[in-house]
């Protein structure tokens, strides 16, 4: 077993107990897009805005996590790319809207991590949560792996 299937493995066991699955894992997507979006607020020097107008913090914490999935595994990280693309494409259109994007990606955050709350309470309560927060981009590499899992492709 390679050390990506292992890592993966003890991931899920660490979720086989959710009591409301549809809750958390609706919740979880919403956690990634708060949480990028918190950090896609916070002010950038002229140096990052002057290279590209969508290069900040949120956007530099994506960029880890795709290198990070390259380095675990080439098939995961290129089936996150969507995902991903989808978390920037949300970004840019609340920039671009008439809504407060602080408010609206801290209010995300909040009702997801009670949403993780409501799913993972019976299994840890609140230190199942802040386990959930730390491990906050591996989820859907997760989901993605049961996926390939059930359709058949190797990772």
């Amino acid at each position: 077993m390679s050390d990506t299937d292992q890592w993966l493995q003890d991931y899920g066991e660490s979720h086989r107990n959710i009591q409301y699955a549809p809750v958390y894992w609706t919740s979880v997507p919403l956690l990634i897009i708060g949480t990028v979006g918190l950090l896609w607020t916070v002010p950038v020097p002229e140096e990052f805005y002057a290279i590209s107008p969508v290069l900040n913090w949120g956007s530099a914490f994506l960029l880890a996590a795709v290198v990070y999935y390259f380095i675990i595994s080439l098939p995961l990280a290129f089936g996150m790319l969507p995902f991903l693309a989808g978390v920037i494409a949300c970004q840019v259109w609340l920039q671009d809207s008439d809504y407060s994007a602080l408010r609206v990606t801290a209010g995300l955050t909040l009702a997801s991590i009670m949403g993780l709350y409501v799913g993972r309470h019976a299994t840890g309560g609140v230190r199942a949560v802040v386990e959930d927060v730390q491990l906050l981009m591996i989820a859907p590499v997760w989901v993605l792996s049961r996926l390939y899992r059930k359709l058949g492709i190797p990772f």
